[in-house]
C-alpha cells in the first residue's frame, strides 16, 4: 500500500525538519490538530492541503496523490533551506528574522526605496554578541 496523505504531511514535516510545533505555528494551526493529522485521526481537508503547499512550496497534487515531486522544483530547494537554516536559530532571532521579511514585502508592496536610516528591532543582546 502507498504512502497516505497523512503520511505524505509527515514526510513534508521530517523533510523540512521541523517540530510538530514549528510546523503548526507555520500554518496557524494547532501542533495538536497536526498530530491528530498525522496519525490519521482527523481526515485532512482541502484547506490544509491548501495551506501547507502555499506556505511550504509543496505540489498539491503530490500531498494529495503522491504522484509528482514534492516540492515545487525552485521554490522548494530554496524554501528547504530557509526552513532549515530558520530552524538553526534561536527563538528570538527566528523572530527578527520574520520581522525583516515582512519589512522587505512591506518595501516590495510600496515599490519604493526603504527609508535610509530606519533602525529596525533586533533582539536585546544582539549588539551585546557582536
Amino acid at each position: 500500500m502507498g504512502m497516505t496523505i497523512s503520511k505524505r504531511i509527515r514526510h513534508i514535516r521530517h523533510t523540512l525538519k521541523m517540530s510538530q510545533v514549528e510546523f503548526a505555528k507555520a500554518i496557524h494551526i494547532s501542533n495538536g490538530y497536526i498530530a491528530e493529522l498525522e496519525c490519521e485521526h482527523r481526515k485532512v481537508n482541502d484547506r490544509i492541503v491548501h495551506l501547507i503547499s502555499l506556505t511550504f512550496g509543496v505540489n498539491e497534487k503530490w500531498l494529495k496523490t503522491g504522484e509528482g515531486d514534492m516540492f515545487f522544483k525552485a521554490f522548494g530547494e530554496k524554501l528547504q533551506r530557509m526552513v532549515s537554516l530558520f530552524n538553526e536559530l534561536p527563538p528570538k532571532f527566528q523572530d527578527y528574522a520574520m520581522q525583516q521579511i515582512e519589512q522587505l514585502l512591506n518595501v516590495t508592496e510600496k515599490k519604493d526605496d526603504p527609508p535610509a536610516n530606519t533602525p529596525m528591532e533586533t533582539p536585546n543582546d544582539y549588539t551585546a554578541q557582536a
